[in-house]
């Protein structure tokens, strides 16, 4: 680990300059600079001081978790091919957390599996064409750039019931999918 480059980035994270870093740990400019270079190194206590002034510890400064995945391209979708249906699971492992967003694309006269009754609440965005959402004994037409919200307490699915192909975002929480 280069502890001078990692500094660095922690102070441009923050939105410091290297005087703000200097004035906010009581050591000059010129050795943070050199810190930053790998060009020195510094004591445990300088840099618990250093730390300290850039909001963070020891402990979190050296561990080796890896950074959380925020942004996914296509190249990261998990996609599942049915015979009525496609699934892009948009988010990869969306199981362990909160929600799970997915695609859903129907083409023409099709239908989504049927979601039983559940705990937990749905949200779908209807991207291209049109649907109808049948929850329980209800039938709900919905268009492009039209939105469902639900709870899980009834069977539900959606149709799609033109000759184009639909396709809706679909959360789930908790995950369903």
């Amino acid at each position: 680990m280069n502890i001078g480059s990692k500094i660095k980035r922690l102070r441009q994270a923050n939105g410091l300059t290297l005087e703000e870093l200097a004035n906010h740990s009581e050591l000059t400019k010129g050795f943070l600079s050199q810190l930053e270079r790998d060009l020195t190194s510094p004591s445990v206590a300088t840099l618990e001081d250093i730390l300290e002034a850039l909001g963070t510890n020891l402990q979190e400064f050296f561990s080796e978790k890896p950074a959380e995945q925020i942004v996914f391209k296509k190249d990261d979708f998990f996609i599942n091919e049915q015979d009525d249906y496609i699934i892009s699971y948009i988010i990869p492992n969306a199981q362990k957390n909160e929600m799970e967003p997915i695609l859903i694309e129907l083409d023409k006269q099709k239908q989504s599996m049927i979601i039983d009754p559940h705990e937990g609440q749905e949200f779908g965005y209807v991207v291209q064409g049109k649907i109808k959402l049948i929850y329980g004994d209800n039938e709900f037409i919905l268009k492009k750039g039209e939105t469902f919200y639900l709870k899980g307490l009834v069977s539900h699915y959606i149709v799609n019931p033109s000759e184009t192909r639909a396709k809706v975002i679909w959360v789930s929480t908790p995950p369903l999918f």
